[in-house]
């Protein structure tokens, strides 16, 4: 697919919330595999030390012999780290809990902020020819997040429908206005994503109006609701658009991967 308004090379997308439980991870994988099934070749990057993203896509412990850790501390290859998942089209670079002493390893690199940001533009990266990468950040907003932010075109945030949702937000925002100022200026909020949305619930509905009000065309149209499938997919170690192809879930991040592929063409 081609989209002439696209960066050069892929197009890096921090998927990034400092809230814990709010369905990043399950947004990372899920619109990963939904761009997949649309004909993309996509790179689903897991900087999280949890590596849910990594089991959720069926990559065991035992087979993590190259992480992300060693993409960022080690200076590894590329060629080193990706794997293949069992989704067509979708790669991954997983992680371990080796990640966890990340930010205490990397405080004394004058180029801590710029690792994941260098380690994705190498050359590379071309032999696969990706059109989009995916990076699942961890529930903070640490230096692993800044690394993505400096590494990505454009942050998407996953917002439960809850509430307090909209207050915890205004700390994300501020994270992504200090990387423009000090390190990724054409850094931009890819846009908001409603999760765990109970129609038949008034607050949902309530945070939703807020945010719709407050943040205008960032919040995409598509929501992502409750729904049980999301939850038992992980277990069987595919995304749900694999586990139940036809659920509520499947098809609602197939609706947001179609709108954002949208946005792109259009912007």
């Amino acid at each position: 697919m081609s989209d002439p308004t696209r960066p050069p090379g892929p197009r890096i997308i921090a998927v990034a919330n400092q809230k814990g439980g709010v369905g990043k991870t399950t947004t990372a994988i899920n619109l990963s595999a939904a761009l997949a099934e649309e004909g993309l070749s996509v790179l689903l990057v897991d900087i999280d030390p949890q590596g849910n993203a990594s089991t959720g896509l069926g990559v065991e412990p035992a087979q993590r012999e190259k992480t992300s850790y060693d993409l960022l501390i080690e200076d590894a290859s590329l060629m080193d780290v990706i794997r293949p998942t069992k989704v067509e089209g979708l790669w991954i670079c997983p992680a371990t809990t080796d990640l966890s002493s990340a930010d205490i390893e990397l405080v004394a690199n004058e180029k801590r902020s710029f690792l994941l940001h260098d380690a994705l533009r190498q050359p590379a990266i071309d032999i696969f020819g990706f059109d989009y990468i995916l990076i699942d950040c961890p529930p903070s907003l640490s230096l692993l997040t800044v690394n993505a932010m400096v590494a990505a075109h454009s942050v998407l945030v996953p917002l439960q429908a809850e509430f307090y949702a909209l207050e915890g937000l205004s700390q994300l925002m501020l994270s992504i206005r200090q990387v423009r100022q000090t390190a990724n200026a054409d850094l931009r909020i890819e846009g908001v994503v409603l999760t765990m949305y109970d129609s038949r619930n008034n607050l949902s509905q309530q945070v939703e109006a807020d945010a719709r009000d407050n943040l205008g065309a960032l919040v995409y149209e598509t929501v992502v609701p409750r729904n049980v499938r999301l939850s038992e997919a992980p277990s069987y170690a595919v995304p749900v658009l694999a586990y139940d192809t036809m659920s509520k879930g499947s098809l609602a991040y197939r609706a947001l991967a179609q709108e954002m592929l949208s946005r792109h063409r259009k912007n």
